[in-house]
């Protein structure tokens, strides 16, 4: 009994530590992956806009689902590390929306409409896409926004690094 009771003091403080670490990984892990909520100022074409960045697999899965609306000049940049295909769908999403595909120079180059709850995916043409922006479905067209049109890849950076990632990690100079 007398050695039973420091192997099984040791057992138990090895354990508790071990759970306070698994604690403290899975607290830090979750921190980034919650849905980015931060608004960024984001110029396409002409026109001033403001993002929600998805970067985190999880945050780019959940994208505007389960929203009741979005502002006018509101909308989501999911940011890809690689250039792509893309193609994206509606599933729990309420808003009618338009999505844009961007290169990785920031060129919108194509957009299509999507509607709410719709589980059609919208694929892109082209396989060279690194973003995707969603906005209000009408807003490329009432904003004469086109295909050809620009993000500003400064301020695209500026927000990567401000959510704390390193842009040239994401295929980004």
């Amino acid at each position: 009994m007398k050695t039973f009771l420091p192997v099984f003091a040791l057992l138990l403080a090895l354990f508790t530590l071990a759970a306070c670490r698994d604690e403290a990984t899975t607290a830090a892990t979750a921190s980034v992956r919650e849905p980015a909520t931060t608004w960024f100022p984001l110029t396409v074409g002409e026109k001033a806009v403001e993002a929600q960045f998805a970067v985190e697999r999880r945050e780019q899965q959940h994208g505007l689902m389960d929203r009741d609306s979005l502002g006018q000049n509101q909308g989501m940049l999911f940011v890809f590390d690689e250039p792509q295909h893309m193609s994206f769908w509606m599933r729990r999403t309420r808003l009618a929306l338009d999505i844009g595909y961007f290169t990785p120079d920031g060129v919108l180059r194509e957009i299509y409409a999507m509607e709410p709850y719709d589980e059609t995916s919208v694929p892109s043409v082209r396989e060279d896409l690194q973003f995707a922006l969603e906005m209000n479905q009408g807003w490329y067209a009432t904003h004469g926004v086109k295909p050809g049109a620009r993000l500003d890849m400064i301020q695209v950076k500026a927000a990567l690094k401000n959510r704390g990632y390193d842009p040239s990690q994401l295929g980004l100079e």
